[in-house]
């Protein structure tokens, strides 16, 4: 298996973040040589600087954390972002438009993020919290058909974050086509473990040193 250290996007995405948090959050990354930071979209510029000469990417976080935004803000916010210097995208499904059985519009607003960036990678964030098992199901499957490269638990500002039930449904779907990232109260390497042995690829959290020092955790939501 390869070290805890690889799958870990270090992210910090509190709305409070100050400039200073996110060189520190850059510093950390290059220290335990994880596989990204991910930030929001107006620190992208900041991390790619302080990331330079290292082999750590830069995720950028998009129409987050509530989704809700036109599918143009989207692609907008995603331009910029990759403009900035961002390796990866993790945008935010439109929640309210799945449970609205508005599959075409679902489908459509993931596509046109994905259209504008063929070469990086597009993590599309289901959050599972607010779905049914068959929503779960519906939204893997669009993310899928629209191009994702992973589908992504949750944003970790939902009601909940991750779990072994929702990753499990969504590796029924994804069936090797796609890759899983879980993200959201992953505080610790016991948990860490549990979901890369059940096929996740990459692990979003804010207790990246703990995981991999076998330390305490932080107290974010993330």
């Amino acid at each position: 298996m390869k070290l805890l250290n690889t799958y870990i996007d270090h992210t910090l995405l509190k709305p409070t973040a100050t400039k200073n948090d996110i060189i520190k959050l850059c510093k950390e990354a290059k220290e335990y040589q994880f596989f990204s930071v991910c930030v929001n979209s107006c620190y992208v510029a900041l991390a790619k600087s302080e990331l330079k000469n290292s082999k750590v990417k830069v995720c950028s976080v998009i129409g987050f954390p509530l989704g809700a935004m036109s599918t143009r803000a989207k692609v907008e916010e995603a331009k910029s972002a990759l403009d900035d210097g961002a390796d990866e995208i993790d945008m935010v499904i439109n929640v309210g438009l799945l449970k609205s059985k508005d599959f075409d519009a679902v489908w459509k607003d993931i596509e046109a993020v994905k259209k504008m960036m063929p070469n990086n990678i597009l993590k599309v964030i289901l959050e599972t919290c607010y779905l049914e098992e068959v929503e779960i199901i519906k939204a893997s499957e669009l993310a899928i058909q629209s191009g994702a490269d992973f589908i992504k638990t949750s944003t970790g500002f939902g009601i909940g974050g991750a779990t072994i039930h929702d990753v499990k449904l969504m590796k029924s779907v994804a069936n090797n086509e796609v890759k899983i990232k879980a993200s959201g109260g992953i505080k610790n390497a016991k948990t860490a473990l549990e979901y890369i042995n059940i096929g996740v690829k990459r692990l979003g959290t804010s207790s990246g040193i703990a995981i991999v020092t076998n330390g305490k955790s932080s107290n974010s939501n993330y």
